[in-house]
């Protein structure tokens, strides 16, 4: 199943239905409810859900936005928040989001686990990227020293994202939902890569599965931190779908498929027809890109 984020043109609609309309005419059946719908888009969404204009894939947590935020803000609440408050927000707006995506009849929903407190290592070896200085034993050696510096850290910051998503699974209304844990392109955030063969195995299918963004492990392989097609393989069997989007060196993503440095066909052996494979572009991509990145990609790992 392909499917294209409302990432795209959310934010220059005022009404839901034209902007899944947008969608449509590209050629989509369905679409995915990004985390930037404001309250005001709802409306509109469930008008063009009810009417079978469009059918949801997922939706991405927080869907809707909380009330009074007017942009993209997936981080804004995290699991993994040490201050009660933020923890207990966190919670509330992604039950909400679980709600909306059963009103849209959205099989799955796709999260961020949280982060660590940590100085900003993403940011630096960005730098060094930029520099021209990867794989220097100065870059190597920032990695290591991220690396340490994340397993000393993380427990208590991962304790806590696990007994947030254990307490979202105790919600019996939604046992029908998928939960899509998505690797993420900062150091910082978590799950750390080699955290999530384990953390799969707590939490089996068929409710908790992985979710692979494409920049997210391309910009992870580009830090030093992982090898994309090894990453992706490890975790197929527990795969429910893909944001799919290119990659510039160094670190620039959501670019569409073609326009940076991916290399689709090597992904191609792990990508199945019952896989969700969403299509997640910057809104600054202009229409023709969009139609050739979707040309491209389908080229690759065919039609389905």
């Amino acid at each position: 199943m392909y499917s294209f984020s409302t990432c795209w043109n959310s934010a220059r609609h005022t009404d839901g239905r034209a902007m899944l309309r947008e969608i449509r005419d590209l050629g989509f059946e369905y679409a995915e409810l990004s985390h930037g719908i404001r309250l005001s888009l709802v409306p509109g969404i469930l008008d063009a859900v009810n009417a079978g204009e469009m059918k949801i894939s997922s939706v991405h947590n927080f869907c809707p936005l909380p009330v009074g935020v007017t942009g993209p803000s997936p981080n804004l609440y995290e699991f993994s928040a040490d201050r009660e408050r933020d923890h207990q927000l966190a919670i509330k707006h992604t039950i909400n989001t679980l709600d909306f995506a059963q009103r849209v009849g959205a099989p799955l929903v796709v999260l961020h686990f949280g982060s660590m407190d940590l100085k900003d290592y993403t940011g630096k070896l960005k730098e060094l990227l930029e520099r021209g200085e990867k794989g220097t034993p100065k870059f190597q050696k920032f990695v290591a020293e991220a690396n340490a510096a994340r397993e000393a850290k993380k427990k208590k910051f991962y304790d806590r994202s696990r007994e947030t998503l254990r307490h979202l699974l105790t919600e019996s209304k939604f046992c029908g939902l998928k939960f899509g844990i998505e690797i993420r392109e900062a150091v910082e955030e978590l799950p750390v890569e080699s955290d999530f063969k384990s953390l799969l195995e707590e939490f089996p299918a068929p409710k908790v599965y992985y979710w692979h963004d494409t920049g997210h492990a391309q910009v992870k392989q580009d830090l030093g931190f992982i090898n994309h097609v090894q990453h992706l393989a490890a975790h197929a069997d527990r795969l429910a779908g893909f944001h799919i989007h290119d990659v510039k060196f160094p670190a620039r993503d959501h670019f569409p498929p073609g326009g940076g440095d991916i290399d689709f066909a090597s992904l191609k052996p792990f990508v199945k027809p019952e896989h969700i494979k969403v299509f997640e572009l910057s809104p600054k991509v202009p229409l023709e890109s969009v139609q050739r990145g979707i040309a491209h990609l389908k080229k690759i790992w065919g039609d389905e």
